[in-house]
């Protein structure tokens, strides 16, 4: 048997990401649509497949041709849109004299379709509708015998007793005598034609597909739905192999979110968990998070490092798959252990990790996988840590109106002074309580898609002067005593310049965090996070009042007044 595969279509309802992608070559799990079915129906025995093209043809063509499939697949271009009528006589000669399928090209399933053709060919009427159960479309009235009765459209008219309803799912089988019922040339619907069959009296068949999985992407949340039921399905299989790998709904439910805005969910099957986290569709101009963060959590994993692992993606639809770590942020975990003994124990193992995290990241990393800037340099701290400070917090949060040029000179020198101090190694630059999980006594490191080459003073001053914790200074001092130890079994360093690094390190962490509460206070609207704010500022005034008077005058008299504006 030959098959046609409805891919003309322009996705209206997909804008905008059908501007510059065709729904055929729309992913789940990483495979084209048109892939999938192409390689079902020659699972089920289809001897060719014609692929009708019109919107963004080029594309289409050009992924057939750098592909090769085990079937023939040909392409039949349309300069008009023919509908499903007219692709269908548009193809008449060349998908020759046995029943054939025509199938839309923006589904996904796991409808057998050898089943289907068989069941065509035992009841030898000309045409075969496999119909699924979906209140958001069942249009399609069935009688008891499982014949088509009629066509409903919108209509909410009642149906006959003994009759249902149910959807059709774009998958067909015909026999040439159909065609006597579609117009040779110009554009039509092959519903039309079947209405023209049923008022002859010519019968249509219905294949129910009761417990078979369907779904139809039309629309961004159904494309969004499909493909995190495509990837559960993968992950769970990975992560357990007794789970087979058969398409199902996903059993989810939210969990809350953090700072960006990316989606989180924890997914079930039976009594297995995982933790899925939607990045939104992707564009060329969006996708280089998630890339980083599954180049950069497979590549940690490689070496040891205890990150989750990430078990299916899919970087067009944006979703991922990964292991569940539980609940319990470092943040959470510290808030039920009171002993300072127990808390300097779990932030040696913690340190223990981002020193192996820093030295062994380096080695292999490769620069193209950060996707902000490779390497942390002077003027990011500038840009990312003292004028968004300026801008987010000073400005824009407290309403103080200072200019930038007030401060230039002395955020250049800050920089200046922290890269002359600087211990280059992998680092994560969000390295803080939320973004470190314990987990059955274990520590995980999550969202360090931000990772490029830095110096690890940063990452430690992000941990220890974390405000989401506020660890007392003795604690902070005595746990950079055991990193500075740990470091120089690992690494040739000056302890002295090192402590310099750190504390000038700190100043622009916390810059940078103020920078950022306020942003996602204001402008994200996410309002928890100002009450950290605080906590921040009395951190900032203390390590300010470890750097020299004479070199920083301004920002000093700065913190002063921000101390005071925030009620200290």
């Amino acid at each position: 048997m030959n098959a046609l595969i409805l891919a003309a279509g322009i996705g209206t309802r997909l804008l905008p990401y059908t501007l510059t992608r065709p729904k055929p070559l729309f992913t789940l799990s990483g495979q084209p649509l048109m892939d999938r079915l192409i390689y079902a129906l020659h699972r089920a025995g289809a001897e060719a497949v014609i692929l009708n093209t019109h919107h963004l043809a080029e594309q289409v063509r050009s992924h057939i041709e750098r592909n090769r499939y085990p079937i023939p697949v040909r392409l039949s271009h349309e300069p008009s849109i023919l509908g499903t009528g007219g692709a269908i006589a548009n193809n008449a000669a060349v998908l020759g004299e046995k029943p054939f399928f025509v199938i839309n090209g923006d589904i996904l399933t796991d409808i057998d379709f050898q089943t289907v053709y068989n069941y065509h060919l035992a009841h030898g009427g000309p045409a075969t509708l496999v119909l699924v159960n979906d209140t958001e479309f069942n249009r399609v009235i069935v009688e008891s015998n499982g014949k088509v009765h009629a066509f409903q459209g919108n209509s909410s008219k009642p149906i006959p007793d003994g009759f249902s309803k149910l959807t059709f799912t774009g998958i067909q089988v015909i026999d040439r005598q159909v065609l006597g019922y579609i117009p040779k040339i110009g554009f039509s619907h092959s519903i039309d034609a079947y209405r023209r069959m049923l008022l002859d009296g010519k019968p249509i068949y219905a294949f129910v597909a009761d417990h078979a999985y369907w779904k139809d992407i039309g629309t961004p949340a159904r494309y969004c739905d499909a493909s995190l039921d495509a990837l559960s399905t993968e992950a769970f299989h990975k992560a357990w192999p007794r789970f087979p790998e058969t398409l199902q709904h996903t059993r989810k439910e939210m969990l809350p979110g953090d700072g960006s805005d990316r989606a989180w969910f924890r997914l079930f099957r039976n009594e297995k968990s995982l933790v899925a986290v939607n990045h939104g569709i992707q564009t060329e101009s969006r996708s280089g998070e998630m890339e980083s963060w599954i180049k950069i959590g497979r590549f940690l994993k490689t070496k040891g490092v205890p990150v989750p692992d990430i078990h299916a993606f899919d970087t067009f639809s944006g979703w991922a798959v990964m292991e569940d770590l539980g609940d319990v942020s470092l943040q959470g975990y510290l808030q039920n252990t009171p002993s300072s003994g127990h808390r300097f124990s779990i932030y040696q193992k913690v340190i223990e990790h981002l020193i192996e995290f820093s030295v062994e990241g380096t080695r292999g990393f490769d620069l193209r996988w950060a996707y902000q800037t490779p390497i942390y340099d002077q003027n990011l701290i500038v840009e990312r840590e003292c004028r968004y400070f300026l801008d987010a917090f000073v400005n824009h949060y407290l309403g103080l109106d200072i200019p930038q040029d007030m401060l230039e000179e002395e955020f250049q020198l800050l920089a200046r002074q922290a890269m002359e101090h600087s211990l280059f190694g992998l680092m994560h630059r969000d390295f803080q309580s939320r973004n470190i999980m314990v987990a059955n006594g274990n520590i995980f490191f999550i969202d360090f898609q931000g990772a490029r080459i830095g110096p690890i003073q940063y990452d430690l001053a992000s941990l220890l002067i974390d405000p989401y914790v506020d660890l007392p200074v003795s604690l902070q001092d005595m746990l950079l005593d055991f990193a500075i130890k740990r470091l120089t079994q690992r690494r040739t360093l000056n302890p002295d310049r090192f402590r310099e690094g750190y504390r000038i390190f700190a100043v622009c962490r916390n810059l940078q965090v103020l920078g950022a509460f306020a942003y996602l206070t204001r402008v994200k609207c996410k309002t928890a996070f100002a009450a950290y704010i605080p906590t921040a500022v009395t951190t900032l005034s203390r390590l300010m009042g470890t750097l020299p008077v004479a070199s920083f005058p301004r920002l000093k008299a700065l913190t002063e007044r921000i101390a005071t504006a925030v009620g200290f």
